[in-house]
């Protein structure tokens, strides 16, 4: 295979709905073993280069069990919902094996070579912070959780619950929590500073790393030292010298150097995680700033090092957020999209997104319902796929502009400029309108070598038109743009 590029595009599948809709397409089980070759070759026509398969592993009957006393919840995204339907969270894991109605390891290593053969990578869930209620851990190493007492049970039982061990003694066992919310009533808490349970945890993840391209580490700051003692203060003991992650990833990266870790991480800790190890770190933030349509953030936010951004995870949806087209609407989600395709850092994109669903699915449903597709939506998405796989996105120099006034309205500040400098004359420049107002600028280029000396002819990629401007004007004064509200322009230049 070859290596990974330096601004991946990643493509997130709900492993078990994904398959039960082509099932019900084709009028047969689809597991990961017999996936048609023309659903792969679809989806490497997009252009992607790896494939995130949310939800692999083995679901927890617990899991199920407790997911389905809120059936009534999962009407409005399934309103036909059938109690099969109910399956449990991926993220309530009852063991690290690939799930038998999906396919298996055999179906999973089948599906991995298809994919190489096609260029693409694949990526896998890991859940370190918690694990099912009735996984094998709980039972024979309830030395791996965080353990608490029978009053602790009394007082808090929306925190602990309680099971029996291997030797038939009842314990009282925590359930896997943020330490903002109220604990997951499917999950228990691996206790991060026990010794058994990090040897445990990196074996776990060296038997994925032999079976995947890279992990999706869910809620990945919850592990930090920091972190886990102010959340499980009282039922830890100090924390160990390290932390967990610089313990773990030189350690699976020894024996598999080109294994990709991606973060998810918030509260300001990504430069942390990346310190630690990340390849690559959630940049919610600048998901919270598109939704809000706040310009001035997002620029604020773009001025960050650029090494620290290609480093960012750019996404605009993905499983646990609201569906992009009923947040943003169609013309915005373009606009969005365009930003997060074009900016330096991974994009992950979302299985459905492309063709314009509205429902958000909960984890713990296995179907989704029937959705028309739009498609001027996926039309659009191609275009925009097919231009960001151009070299100067890998390879090329990225820089942040300043929109300067055109007219006395003050729109310029409504308006996000950067662009890409490739080889000599190789460039791009990608301005976005995530307002309801028509905005005006110029963007000052005389920075970029080479622009004054020359005319120039500016092909916007996206819609096919093209204006032809005079270097010396551009470089003296800038480039003016004139963008309509949730509009956007992506030039590549060409001397004229």
């Amino acid at each position: 295979m070859t290596p990974w590029p330096a601004k991946p595009i990643i493509y997130e599948i709900n492993t078990w709905v994904w398959l039960n809709t082509l099932s019900r397409l084709y009028n047969w089980p689809v597991t990961l073993e017999n996936v048609p070759d023309r659903v792969v070759d679809d989806i490497a026509a997009l252009g992607v280069d790896a494939v995130w398969l949310m939800g692999v592993w083995m679901r927890s009957p617990a899991a199920q069990a407790s997911a389905r006393k809120y059936a009534g919840e999962y009407k409005s995204a399934l309103p036909d919902l059938a109690a099969d339907d109910i399956i449990g969270s991926p993220y309530a894991v009852g063991a690290y094996q690939v799930d038998e109605n999906l396919g298996g390891r055999h179906g999973l290593a089948s599906f991995r070579r298809r994919l190489h053969e096609r260029g693409m990578k694949l990526i896998l869930d890991f859940v370190p912070n918690h694990i099912a209620t009735d996984h094998a851990w709980v039972r024979i190493h309830p030395d791996y959780l965080v353990l608490g007492t029978p009053q602790d049970l009394r007082k808090r039982p929306d925190t602990f619950f309680s099971a029996r061990d291997a030797t038939g003694q009842t314990i009282v066992v925590a359930h896997g929590r943020d330490p903002h919310f109220p604990g997951w009533i499917d999950t228990a808490q691996v206790n991060a500073f026990s010794p058994g349970a990090r040897r445990a945890l990196l074996t776990t993840l060296l038997d994925i790393a032999s079976q995947c391209d890279g992990v999706r580490c869910d809620m990945a700051m919850l592990l930090l030292n920091e972190v886990f003692a102010r959340t499980w203060q009282g039922y830890v003991g100090a924390p160990p010298e390290s932390d967990f992650w610089p313990e773990i990833i030189p350690k699976v990266k020894a024996e598999y150097p080109d294994f990709l870790f991606i973060g998810e991480v918030y509260w300001d800790l990504e430069f942390k995680l990346q310190q630690q190890g990340f390849d690559y770190t959630y940049d919610k933030r600048l998901y919270d700033r598109i939704m809000d349509c706040n310009v001035a953030e997002i620029h604020n936010h773009l001025i960050a090092p650029i090494g620290f951004q290609r480093r960012m995870v750019r996404f605009i949806e993905n499983h646990d957020e609201q569906r992009v087209l009923e947040v943003l609407g169609l013309e915005r989600e373009c606009a969005a999209a365009t930003l997060v395709c074009t900016l330096p850092g991974a994009t992950l994109l979302h299985d459905g997104q492309l063709t314009g669903r509205r429902v958000k699915l909960p984890v713990q449903i296995g179907r989704q319902p029937y959705e028309p597709a739009i498609p001027e939506l996926e039309a659009f998405y191609r275009r925009l796929l097919q231009e960001v796989r151009s070299p100067i996105y890998q390879t090329g120099e990225w820089r942040l502009f300043d929109p300067a006034p055109a007219k006395e309205n003050g729109t310029h500040e409504n308006l996000l400029a950067y662009g890409w400098r490739g080889g000599e004359a190789d460039y791009r420049l990608i301005v976005v309108n995530l307002t309801d107002e028509q905005s005006q600028a110029h963007i000052d280029l005389d920075v970029w070598p080479g622009i004054a000396s020359h005319d120039w002819n500016l092909h916007d990629v996206l819609n096919g038109q093209t204006y032809q401007r005079q270097g010396e004007h551009m470089d003296d004064l800038g480039l003016y743009v004139d963008l309509p509200p949730n509009q956007f322009h992506i030039f590549r230049f060409e001397r004229a």
